[in-house]
């Protein structure tokens, strides 16, 4: 057997089985734990590498045989797209494997936001004893989910499940209809925020979509409505989106991701009441990691065969 050269990283916890079945499939692994400073090992003997920040802080350049990566993360923000096209490395990313936790984050956090959860869990604390008579119901409502692969399909069933209409912003226009209402391009984009009770964002973050919503694309958004923010927080101009929640053009926003993360301290997104703040963590949940060491042996398996 031609055993291959593998970087695995501590973006993923691996058991002792798991690196045997891994070695099995014809791979030499070597283990680095953290990924996020310039590596101590031999780069440029690597056939294949799975990791998530890795090359934010190692050049690729070095890793002069790479032919794989296998990404931890859904998103590809992270790793140099254009030079791993030109020198025809293959690239697979975790698509699937957080969706389910992240479409039901999404649905808790509308109905916190509707049902006013922080005044009551508030009013818990000070032994307050007071009805709260502005709470909303989720049904009915409207939601335009912007980008609709894995993760925003996921959440649209659920949504549907609650009784609210589900619109869709995609740039591909071919993806399945049959959780949504109505289908926009993302020319189209506006038309479906200023009907929308709800705006999700779930789609990646490129060069095309940063600051994708900013003043302009807030002023379009139907007044009171919720913003929710589960993908990336480049997508979003931060002080655009504070001015939204301070005028009133947001009835609230519940955000999981920032352009700065850990956010800043002094940071006004802390102290606004309408806000409900996470630190990236809607991801997580119990079955995440089964599905995705699931993910990464069949992919190191077929890149091992030459089936990718």
């Amino acid at each position: 057997m031609c055993f291959l050269k593998l970087l695995l990283t501590g973006a993923f916890a691996y058991t002792d089985a798991q690196l045997q079945a891994i070695e099995a499939l014809g791979y030499t692994p070597v283990f680095v734990q953290e990924e996020r400073c310039a590596l101590d090992v031999d780069c440029k003997s690597f056939d294949a590498a799975v990791c998530n920040s890795l090359f934010l802080y190692n050049d690729i350049a070095l890793f002069e045989n790479l032919k794989f990566v296998q990404l931890t993360s859904a998103g590809l923000d992270r790793v140099p797209l254009d030079y791993m096209h030109d020198h025809g490395i293959l690239l697979r990313n975790a698509r699937g494997v957080y969706s389910v936790p992240m479409a039901e984050w999404v649905v808790l956090k509308l109905l916190e936001i509707y049902k006013a959860s922080a005044r009551f869990y508030a009013n818990q604390q000070a032994r307050l004893w007071q009805k709260e008579r502005g709470l909303l119901e989720l049904c009915g409502k409207t939601v335009c989910i912007v980008g609709y692969g894995s993760v925003g399909q996921a959440a649209a069933v659920r949504l549907k499940a609650f009784g609210c209409r589900v619109l869709a912003v995609d740039q591909k226009l071919s993806v399945a209809k049959e959780s949504i209402d109505g289908l926009y391009s993302v020319e189209q984009m506006d038309v479906a925020l200023a009907q929308s009770d709800a705006v999700v964002l779930t789609l990646p973050l490129t060069k095309e979509t940063y600051h994708l919503f900013d003043a302009k694309r807030f002023s379009v958004m139907r007044a009171g409505s919720v913003f929710i923010n589960v993908a990336r927080g480049g997508l979003v101009d931060e002080q655009a989106l504070i001015s939204a929640l301070q005028s009133g053009v947001l009835k609230g926003a519940a955000l999981d991701v920032f352009e700065n993360e850990p956010l800043f301290a002094d940071s006004p997104l802390w102290k606004l009441d309408n806000v409900l703040l996470s630190p990236h963590n809607s991801f997580v949940s119990e079955q995440t990691q089964g599905r995705l060491f699931e993910l990464i042996y069949t992919n190191l398996r077929a890149f091992a065969r030459g089936e990718l």
